[in-house]
């Protein structure tokens, strides 16, 4: 069954998301404050939009919309937009949302290219309320990661700068990477590693398979788990972080896409 409503939503969202990117680049370029306050509040609207989209899949459903890849994927998308605004809550720098935004827009412009149809009857292996813990934490630490990403394409861009007009100083920006690196770490090993094993258990009667999702996940565990120690030896900082965190981006996005083409049990995500 294909629904309407949810979809509706998450198009309005998506154009919102643009809208609000459109305006973050002429706030970041000009430094015009009106055009940053417009573009945050097109970008919560967006949020608040992708928000409705997921209850509104969920009521259809009658299941948390993590069932297919779609739904992950405007999962995602609500995440990453929702870090985004606790961040900006948090350093009340706008300009981020230009760097932000776009990585927020890729994931729902994937979500658009796959199948829609919303069934009420999960699969055995989907009936966990492991399940749901393992997609609902690992999808937060991700999309700290993501804003970790952001935030180190701005610090590549920008340099280690001191700030002024609407640019962040490269110190906000080293933080707001070591931070949100810090908070999705422990997420990550919790959610995707732990809570998924629990699952795969529960489904498939082993806690590991070396299936190609588990496998990505492993992998960006490893990495970041390199990246937190490398920073904490002071030796990625500052420039070094940001190219991790990019890095960081890219193994992510091969691992959510990687089972569309390479199989495995969790080709049905």
């Amino acid at each position: 069954m294909t629904s309407t409503a949810d979809i509706t939503l998450f198009w309005a969202a998506f154009w919102l998301y643009l809208g609000s990117f459109i305006l973050f680049a002429v706030h970041t370029a000009a430094g015009n404050r009106k055009a940053g306050i417009a573009a945050s509040s097109l970008f919560v609207a967006g949020l608040l939009l992708n928000t409705a989209g997921l209850g509104a899949r969920w009521w259809i459903s009658t299941h948390p919309p993590f069932a297919t890849m779609y739904e992950y994927s405007v999962t995602m998308a609500w995440v990453i937009a929702l870090s985004f605004v606790i961040f900006l809550a948090r350093y009340r720098r706008m300009s981020i949302g230009v760097f932000v935004a776009p990585v927020l827009i890729i994931v729902m412009v994937i979500a658009s290219m796959l199948p829609k149809e919303a069934s009420k009857q999960l699969m055995p292996a989907l009936q966990s309320y492991w399940f749901y813990i393992h997609v609902t934490i690992a999808a937060a630490a991700e999309g700290a990661f993501l804003v970790a990403a952001g935030a180190g394409t701005m610090y590549l861009i920008t340099g280690k700068r001191e700030g002024g007009g609407a640019l962040p100083p490269g110190d906000v920006l080293e933080e707001l990477m070591s931070r949100a690196i810090r908070f999705g770490y422990p997420l990550f090993f919790v959610g995707a590693l732990f809570a998924g094993a629990v699952w795969a258990r529960n489904a498939w009667g082993r806690f590991w398979s070396w299936d190609p999702k588990e496998t990505g996940a492993l992998v960006i565990a490893l990495y970041y788990t390199l990246v937190l120690h490398q920073n904490a030896r002071g030796r990625w900082k500052g420039r070094g972080l940001a190219v991790a965190a990019i890095v960081g981006l890219v193994i992510i996005l091969f691992s959510f896409l990687g089972n569309l083409f390479l199989g495995g049990l969790h080709a049905y995500i």
